[in-house]
């Protein structure tokens, strides 16, 4: 499956946001629709947490917008950790929702709601409209290597599971078995926490600059390289969904320019080759420098 590369996977990613929005503004009005019809509380907390959804949806075109700008001089590495940055505000958004599910399945009270075949019906829709919306965000975000579409993508999963155990809760509290809705309820907490730290644990290594490149790796790879005669340093980092290398190496002191800089050419286009990155900054200091230094 081809990958779209910038800047027409922005506006890829921004047009994907957009039918989100639409969809789950369909959503909002059925589901607000079927809870004031049937008196069901839970319908209506779900039609308000869809409602939250389009609000994401929202900031989240606005973060791609933001993201997609070149670099400045405020941000000369561009702007792409913005979508890192709305990533991580979706995951922590998956712990509040977590925490919801699971208050209020311990806190809820009993209550009598009526229950129509019509209404069932349209909820059961909404049900299969968000599984649909979920495959088709995945995919996308698979496509346009976007980890701001999979978290999204796994926000609306748990829309699904939430959307799901609404229904549950809806029957079952109509035929008196409202523990089983509190139990359905705590095990999607669980998994809506699990699908929060999944998305932490891809996100936070970006934003503390854990290394994206294994320097041991990076290092062995640069000493291959033919004229290099050391690797003083070498760093890598995630910006957004990719990564920059830079590096200091040393030659013979001896070699002109030209020589110098085919050496940086071979390793750049080594570094493409083995570790997908194009992003590479390259530092020459002559070895004997270096001795002096060291002495």
């Amino acid at each position: 499956m081809s990958k779209i590369d910038n800047p027409l996977r922005d506006k890829y990613v921004q047009r994907v946001i957009l039918l989100e929005g639409f969809a789950n503004l369909v959503v909002l009005t059925i589901k607000a629709i079927v809870g004031f019809s049937t008196g069901s509380m839970a319908v209506l907390a779900d039609a308000i947490h869809s409602l939250t959804d389009i609000f994401n949806n929202i900031v989240a075109w606005i973060v791609v917008r933001q993201s997609a700008m070149p670099a400045d001089r405020e941000h000369p590495y561009g702007h792409r950790k913005f979508e890192t940055l709305a990533v991580f505000g979706l995951a922590s958004l998956l712990v509040v929702l977590a925490f919801e599910i699971a208050s209020g399945a311990v806190s809820q009270e009993e209550a009598v709601v009526e229950s129509e075949p019509w209404a069932l019906g349209l909820m059961i829709f909404v049900l299969v409209a968000n599984i649909t919306i979920s495959s088709v965000q995945r995919y996308w975000a698979r496509r346009l290597n976007s980890d701001l579409l999979l978290a999204d993508a796994s926000h609306t999963f748990s829309d699904v599971l939430i959307t799901l155990i609404v229904i549950i809760g809806w029957q079952l509290s109509a035929m008196g078995y409202v523990w089983l809705d509190r139990l359905c309820a705590l095990g999607v907490a669980g998994l809506v926490f699990y699908l929060a730290y999944s998305l932490f644990k891809r996100v936070i290594p970006v934003l503390v600059d854990q290394f994206a490149v294994d320097p041991v790796l990076l290092n062995k790879t640069i000493h291959s390289v033919h004229g290099v005669c050391d690797v003083v340093r070498v760093r890598s980092r995630w910006i957004g969904s990719s990564c920059a290398v830079d590096m200091i190496i040393t030659v013979d002191s001896t070699l002109s320019t030209e020589a110098s800089h085919k050496i940086a050419d071979n390793i750049e286009k080594l570094i493409e080759e083995q570790f997908q990155v194009t992003d590479i900054s390259i530092h020459i200091e002559p070895e004997s420098s270096n001795q002096l230094a060291a002495d």
